[in-house]
């Protein structure tokens, strides 16, 4: 029932789109989420100043618990704010709807990120990737998880973890690889065998 009162409210922030998400519902506008309902709680998303205002104000990162791992994503729980009518609640869901929205324009504009700075991508992964032929995040994405892992195959033997394809697979769609379900990373796993 509270959950009602949450959507009612996103409401006054503009259209938006709702998605299963994290086995919750995902709030998204202009196609960038940026607040997440689960189990009567209310979560915001994070990012450059607002992680630390949120933290300040006690604020708890949302964790994704699977069968066998936990994944922390950078959605703060804000329901308590919001039910003690904090008087900067409009301010940081404002907040937190600019940053989703430009970190969703930076993505489409591949040419000013850097492979390490993908979801799950690191800079030994970048030098992985680079060496075995795949120069940018343009090339990376437009070769797809499965074309990428098989490229770093080829160059540095079969045994190649394959929690890689999937670390590869979620930098592609822009989420934690391990929040990846269980049909798609076994899809990967045999368009790779």
């Amino acid at each position: 029932m509270i959950n009602q009162y949450y959507y009612s409210y996103l409401k006054n922030f503009g259209p938006y789109l709702k998605r299963s998400m994290f086995g919750g519902t995902g709030i998204f506008l202009n196609d960038a989420m940026y607040a997440l309902v689960i189990e009567d709680q209310l979560y915001l998303r994070g990012g450059e100043e607002l992680d630390e205002v949120l933290t300040s104000k006690g604020c708890k990162k949302y964790r994704h618990v699977k069968k066998q791992t936990t994944a922390t994503v950078n959605y703060y729980d804000i329901s308590e704010l919001f039910e003690a009518n904090d008087l900067e609640i409009e301010t940081l869901i404002k907040r937190s709807i600019e940053l989703s929205i430009e970190y969703k324009n930076s993505q489409k504009s591949t040419s000013n990120i850097r492979l390490r700075d993908l979801p799950n991508m690191q800079l030994t992964l970048e030098r992985m990737v680079k060496k075995s032929g795949v120069k940018n995040v343009s090339e990376f994405i437009s070769l797809g998880p499965e074309v990428v892992f098989r490229k770093v195959q080829d160059e540095y033997g079969k045994d190649v973890d394959t929690r890689l394809l999937w670390k590869f697979a979620g930098a592609v769609d822009g989420v934690h690889w391990e929040l990846l379900d269980a049909g798609r990373k076994k899809q990967l796993l045999e368009s790779c065998t």
